[in-house]
């Protein structure tokens, strides 16, 4: 029918030519089929007779197509999971509404049969039964906010009221259901697709005329109101446009699939049939031409019929993750690679800063008090000895009543206990346990401050510094691992812990704490005064001055999931309590309610530091207390007359819910109420509400003082308590749309999508504070710029323990004017708040760097989508507010996923309805999709030990596949908009892709082999035998005296030397132990057990002259013998020896106690002592038969524990030493330098093999005597003038960060490497060039030659392909020299298809660093092939 239409239509010459060029590309491949059909569409478009407009509308075909081919089999059982997808327009977001996005729609719930009629759609009705039986439940109360709230409700009732384009979400039916198709088909008003140029009604893609707009409503009213019964199509329709209709409805009820019929393939189907109707659109809709030729497939999707529901979007995600991952093969024929994502362009209405650059702003001068301590431990002692008897702390239980009153004179008496015994009860007194700052850990529950107290103070005065912990509650609690690791690099070997907190730990059945996963080895000390000694009274504390000292460390959780220590130095933790002091106006005596966890941020800064510093009582209210009795807090205030209590927001919710049942409350005595989550912008709900109950209790509005914080930062502002009543808080209502672009515009309350933040005060006294962008440099931010807040104070952090580069990154950061100029000579922290300074110097946060998600290049905070989530009715849907929001990286973009815990009597249809409004509420108020938001049974997602949800360990299950939820709604086409983009034709094929083709195609070009041996004339007599052993035996003839093989110790002198005739007289007598007492005969495998010396070498050749074969392997190490050991014991089984043959120290070590440990040693073969040899000759030298014949084995362990072994004959290890003599122009005067680990690999042949051969001698380096004395290797190469040198990577990492500082003493000293013309670093693994490099670099001043540097390659079978030929000499077309290494950079993409494409234009960055090159990986030449016939290296790519 396209044809005849076509040949009826009298196009010119040049449009048929194109068309024509057209269905070749198609044919080809070359272009898409929709790219085909838009492309076509444009030819031919102005060609095509206009149809008539009917009521304004204009006519638009759509092809309906059915299959009547054999269908896939697809997903049938209701526990294994349905999916049902429906397509629906495109949303209005010029106009700021929120429209229904295409859904996928999950349901896993319990096995059941699928019914065959439709279920019964939610209904306003049952919507009513659904609040009915709604039963109570809490709510996560830090994203309270009824402004917030009345926004979500109103945003979805516009929603609901407005005319939407396409139908709201309601319950999915499966596809395995089958029913008539027009029972809920809605008449399509535009493509699934709008980047491809198809139908739509209008500008965005909604019907504009009343028909439209009524004809919709008809098919939405039967999607959501339907009976559940009806299965015929509906024919009646509203005024204008019923034609239509009820053609629409006959092929609905022709193309009806049976109920027999499985569900169409939506990713394979072809067309046997196509009708094509007409439906009506809006009067601006845009016109699409009829298919002609081979579009035979429907305008949603490549081959979609509109049975299925796909839209276009779903069907191009679909066809793109089927795609192979190794691309056809004419796409290797391509010389400039593509970036095959669609890429997202910026907004040009997008809100930019337009302010002046910010200044940095200070905080009020650091007062000097008098009477202010010189240390923490000094104010202790003074209270301690001064006011014995003022209490410091009071402890409830559950039931509110005090607990315990621990008083200053107890706290010190109690603390120099614990400090006493740490130094000097655990170990021995020449080898104590802990020394003054080693790490401990504190291990104490929530509800035991008082211990936790004494035994923070007992650390301080021991100069021990404490790492405080969460209580490990089994031994797999998320994040545990995290911790474990913390505590392992901090090197924590004692855990101190209370009574009752080391009772309550798991144990094993025999009563002891097991190992949690992930710790390292703890030796559990408890602090109770009944089981600690009692310090001599001549024993005393030593208490200095606050110094540069690391007082404590406290533990930060990352955003994915990593556990960091922030160190804070002693002199940081002084003048951070005496900054809150100076802040928050504290005075001697004053009574403070805690309900924080006081051990880290706010409450232990509070609660435990600057209250000892001022002598202030702390109440301490236990969170299982608050569980209970959530205004416990409140009745403390009134009973102590507390002046200052500690809470977070949720605290202040939870005590107005339950303020009812309490009478005679009075909160005059309260002069500050500091609120600790402050940074929280939600927190402002919570603070307003109880404000406004409680200010008729005598509760004032200047006393709430929320505050800013981080672990890094510490304390960053707090709001100061002011006597001016009359001055109220800052606030700013600013827009949410603007914040995703970063930038500040104060809107109207009355806007859905605002949002509102009060300050969180001023900067902290003695500090400066500035804000950054958050991304690339750290410029500063414009006044109505977002960015990240940056501290420069001594009250901070001061670094990352043991993680200096990520230290650098966050602790030393120098902010930068808009010219490039740093601000300030001092290093500013980042706080990890998102934030900026508003008039006043007032500090204002909007979230944090941890919780933001860039999607699409907007800024979204996870707090303002859980906001959003929990404010949607029911708002007690989510059990008990727990909810997770987190990003993950699809298609090179982040997507928005929500996990949230549904309540135990959830319905599958409540489920769905209000993850359907959360959606709706999300796309309204934050203008953005979410990818997955899915629902799991009440408690089952990981908790925090405080009992929060643990994010980062519900994002690992997610990404696993183990986050099992029962309820879960997909959009992943709303999300997912940077799909892929057809393949254009290329317009020429160059030089390189013919290449790169033919390579592909199986043309095996890319080969490459070394010189012949047997055509290189070579007069070295050694050449005439076969075997080593006969090379030997002539060596100690010909030249007797000369040396092999000369060994240094640590200190660089020689231990040992062999000569060639004591090299073979050796092996003589060690031949003759292996068949007088060994018993061996030709054949036998024999261990060899040695240490790097020149036992091992006599060893071996004794080996060859009895006829057995050697294999070489590492001794165990004697400090860790139950790690080693077995590895010994397997080489040794694997390899079937015969006999083991070692020194006298390893064959005790073999047998001891720590061995018998580890394996059984009974089942050792004969281990024979080398030190005594027989003094006998043998009768006869062993002379292998044939060339073939097994020589040695060589055994390696991978790093992932694989044992691998290869056997060698003799005629390849001939070979191979006559390759190596060749290529590195070996002969007996040359010198050559070795130190590697002589057990396996090239390493082995260079240290036993090639000095017999060749003739060199071989001065042997142990790189275990690098570990004492780092410079050996280098001293040696510079004493004995060696030329060649051959090193591992191990040894080169050593010599660069051992002697990175000493190359002016090493000067001094004469060292003098100029004389290298070749140092090889031996490998099996891609050079790793910034080693090298820095290498090169750093000992240049000692005369090395940057060319003197380079690499092998080699594997497990050949051991050596490539050997870096001598590049200082005179370059020669067959000679060793060569020039530079080179260097490349080559496409990772490229890598991942078997291609190799080269980035040119980067070379120059060689030599820095790689910074803003993506997706490369840097690779260097590792020379020339060895010149064995047998070895050739070739590319070898599949096609």
């Amino acid at each position: 029918m396209a044809d005849r239409s076509l040949e009826s239509m009298s196009l010119p010459l040049e449009v048929r030519a194109r068309l024509a060029e057209l269905e070749l590309e198609l044919s080809e491949g070359d272009i898409t089929q929709k790219g085909y059909e838009k492309k076509r569409s444009k030819l031919i478009g102005a060609y095509l007779p206009q149809p008539p407009a009917a009521n304004g509308a204009a006519a638009v075909r759509c092809r309906l197509q059915h299959s009547e081919g054999p269908t896939r089999r697809m997903l049938r059982s209701a526990n294994i999971g349905v999916c049902d997808i429906r397509e629906a327009a495109a949303r209005d977001r010029a106009a700021g509404t929120a429209g229904t996005r295409p859904l996928f729609y999950f349901r896993f719930g319990v096995d059941q049969a699928l019914p065959q009629e439709r279920r019964t759609p939610v209904t306003p009705s049952s919507a009513s039964r659904y609040h009915r039986r709604r039963s109570s439940g809490s709510r996560d109360e830090r994203y309270r906010s009824d402004v917030h709230t009345e926004a979500v409700q109103a945003a979805l009732a516009k929603h609901k009221e407005r005319k939407m384009a396409v139908p709201m979400p309601s319950k999915r039916r499966s596809l395995v259901v089958q029913t008539s198709m027009d029972a809920y088909t809605p008449p399509d008003t535009s493509s699934g697709s709008e980047d491809e140029g198809s139908v739509q009604g209008d500008s965005q893609g909604t019907p504009t005329s009343s028909q439209g707009s009524i004809n919709m409503e008809h098919w939405i009213s039967q999607a959501i109101h339907g009976s559940t019964t009806s299965t015929t199509s509906s024919s009646s329709t509203q005024s204008g446009g019923s034609g239509a209709a009820h053609r629409l409805a006959d092929v609905m009820a022709q193309t009806h699939i049976e109920n027999h019929s499985a569900p169409p393939d939506v990713t394979t189907y072809t067309s046997e049939h196509s009708i094509q109707v007409e439906r009506p659109q809006g009067s601006t809709s845009s016109r699409t031409a009829p298919k002609y030729g081979n579009a035979e497939l429907m305008e949603t999707g490549d081959g979609v019929p509109v049975s299925s529901r796909v839209s276009a979007k779903i069907q191009q995600l679909v066809n793109t993750l089927k795609r192979p991952k190794r691309p056809p093969l004419r796409e290797f024929f391509v010389d400039d690679f593509e970036e095959l994502l669609e890429v997202q362009q910026p907004d040009p209405n997008q809100p930019k800063p337009e302010g002046a650059q910010m200044l940095a702003m200070r905080g009020e001068q650091l007062g000097v008090v008098t009477n202010w301590p010189p240390s923490l431990e000094a104010a202790l002692q003074r209270w301690g000895t001064i006011s014995p008897k003022a209490p410091c702390l009071t402890t409830m239980d559950t039931n509110g009543k005090p607990l315990y009153i621990l008083t200053y004179g107890k706290l010190w008496t109690r603390s120099m206990k614990v400090a006493y015994n740490i130094l000097h009860k655990l170990g021995t007194k020449q080898e104590p346990m802990v020394r003054p700052g080693d790490r401990v850990a504190l291990v104490f529950p929530n509800n035991d401050p008082a211990a936790f107290m004494v035994a923070f103070y007992g650390c301080l005065l021991a100069e021990v510094v404490p790492v405080p912990i969460e209580v490990p509650l089994t031994r797999k609690d998320a994040g545990s691992q995290q911790i474990g690791f913390l505590l392992g690099s901090c090197g924590v070997t004692v855990a101190l812990t209370s009574d009752a907190c080391h009772k309550g730990l798991p144990k094993s059945p025999t009563g002891e704490i097991p190992q949690f996963k992930g710790w390292p080895k703890l030796l559990w000390f408890v602090t109770e005064s009944k089981h600690l000694s009692k310090p001599p009274r001549d024993w005393f504390p030593h208490i200095k001055d606050a110094n540069n000292d690391t007082a404590y460390i406290e533990y930060k959780t990352c955003k994915d999931g990593s556990v960091l220590g922030v160190t804070v130095t002693r002199i940081a933790l002084l003048t951070h309590c005496q900054a809150l002091t100076q802040a928050c106006g504290y005075t001697e005596a004053e009574t403070i309610v805690n309900v924080l966890d006081f051990k880290k941020d706010v409450g232990l800064w509070h609660g435990i530091l600057t209250s000892v510093m001022n002598m202030m009582h702390v109440i301490s209210i236990p969170y299982s207390l608050m569980k209970v009795n959530p205004l416990s807090w409140i009745q403390k205030v009134c009973q102590y007359k507390a002046k200052v209590a500690c809470v977070k927001s949720r605290d202040m919710h939870w005590a107005l819910v339950a303020h009812r049942d309490q009478r005679d409350i009075n909160l005059s005595s309260l002069r500050m109420l500091i609120v600790a989550d402050g940074a929280n912008p939600w927190s402002i709900s919570s603070c307003d509400a109880f404000l406004n109950v409680f200010q008729s209790k005598g509760l004032r509005q200047e006393v709430i003082c929320p505050c800013a914080s981080s672990p890094e930062a510490l304390t960053v502002a707090i709001r100061r308590p002011t006597d001016d009543s009359n001055q109220p808080p800052g606030r700013g209502v600013l827009s949410m749309h603007g914040l995703t672009f970063g930038v500040i515009r104060v809107d109207s309350e009355e806007k859905l999508s605002v949002l509102t933040v009060q300050d969180v005060g001023l900067v902290m006294p003695g500090a400066i504070m500035c804000a950054v962008k958050p991304d690339g440099i750290p410029q500063l931010c414009r006044t109505d710029e977002i960015g990240e807040l940056c501290v420069c104070a001594i009250a901070t952090g001061t670094s990352y323990y043991g993680l200096s580069g990520m230290t650098k990154n966050t602790f030393e950061v120098f902010p930068m004017t808009s010219s490039g100029a740093p601000i300030s000579e001092y290093p500013f922290i980042r706080t990890g708040l998102l934030g900026f300074i508003g008039p006043g110097g007032l500090v204002f946060v909007v979230g944090k760097m941890d919780g933001l998600m860039v999607v699409s290049g907007r800024r979204h905070n996870a707090d303002d989508i859980v906001a959003t989530a929990l404010a949607v009715e029911p708002m007690k849907f989510v059990y008990r507010g727990r909810i997770a929001v987190f990003s993950v990286t699809v298609l090179h973009d982040e997507r928005i996923v929500i996990v949230a815990e549904q309540r135990p009597d959830s319905t599958e249809e409540d489920s769905f309805q209000w993850m359907s409004r959360v959606l709706q509420a999300i796309d309204s108020i934050h203008q953005v999709g979410v990818y997955c938001l899915a629902l799991v049974p009440a408690n089952t997602l990981p908790k925090t030990p405080l009992g929060g949800i643990h994010l980062s360990e519900t994002k690992q299950l997610f990404l696993e596949g183990s986050l099992h939820p029962c309820n879960v709604l997909m959009c992943p086409h709303t999300c997912v908009t940077n799909l892929p983009k057809p393949r254009q034709k290329q317009p020429e094929i160059g030089p390189a892709s013919v290449m790169v083709g033919n390579l592909v195609s199986g043309k095996r070009i890319a080969q490459a082999s070394g010189r012949d041996l047997g055509q290189i004339e070579d007069n070295d007599q050694a050449r005439k035998f076969l075997f080593l052993s006969e090379v030997l035996q002539w060596r100690a003839q010909t030249t007797p005296d000369h040396v092999l093989y000369t060994l240094l110790n640590c200190r660089g002198t020689i231990a040992n030397s062999l000569t060639c005739v004591q090299l073979h007289k050796r092996a003589e007598k060690i031949a003759v132990m292996l068949m007088e007492r060994g018993h061996l005969q030709d054949g036998d495998h024999v261990a060899l057990v040695y240490p790097p010396g020149i036992d091992l070498i006599a060893a071996f050749y004794g080996c060859l002259y009895a006829g057995c074969v050697p294999i070489t392997v590492r001794p165990p190490h004697p400090q860790n013998i139950a790690t080693t050991l077995p590895t010994v014991k397997m080489i040794v089984e694997v390899s079937r020896s015969a006999c083991l043959m070692t020194t006298q120290l390893i064959c005790k070590l073999l047998r001891s106690r720590e061995a018998a440990a580890a394996v059984d040693v009974r089942t050792w073969p004969p281990i024979l002592d080398t030190d005594d040899l027989p003094k006998k000759r043998p009768a006869q030298i062993y002379k292998p038969s044939n060339p073939d014949t097994l020589a040695y084995l060589d055994f390696s362990v991978s790093t992932t524990g694989m044992l691998a072994g290869v056997k060698m004959s003799h005629a390849a290890t001939s070979a191979f030493c006559r390759s190596i003599k060749l290529q590195c122009e070996l002969y007996p005067s040359r010198e050559v330098a070795i130190c590697l680990d002589p057990y396996c690999g090239l390493g082995f042949v260079l240290w036993c093999l090639c000095s017999v051969y060749s003739g060199h001698q071989s001065i042997l380096i142990p790189p275990s005597e690098l570990e004492t004395n780092p410079a050996l290797w280098l001293l040696a190469v510079s004493q004995y003038k060696v030329r060649d040198t051959f090193c591992s990577y191990s040894v080169m990492e050593l010599c660069t960060k051992g002697l990175g500082s000493q190359t002016e003493s090493l000067k001094a000293r004469g060292l003098d490497l100029s004389r290298v013309r070749t140092c090889v670093v031996v490998a099996e693994e891609r050079p790793r060039i910034a080693l090298t490099q820095s290498f090169s670099k750093l000992f240049k001043d000692l005369g090395l030659h940057p060319r003197a540097v380079s690499t092998s390659f080699g594997c497990r079978v050949n051991l050596a392909i490539c050997l870096q030929p001598h590049r200082l000499g005179k370059l020669a077309d067959q000679g060793t020299s060569g020039p530079d290494p080179t260097t490349v950079y080559v496409d990772m993409r490229a890598l991942r298809h078997d291609s190799q494409r080269s980035q040119e234009g980067i070379r120059k960055l060689q030599t820095e660093t790689t910074g803003g090159v993506t997706n490369k990986v840097l690779g260097l030449e590792s020379g020339r092939l060895d010149l064995i016939s047998s070895i050739r290296l070739k590319l070898i790519i599949s096609s």
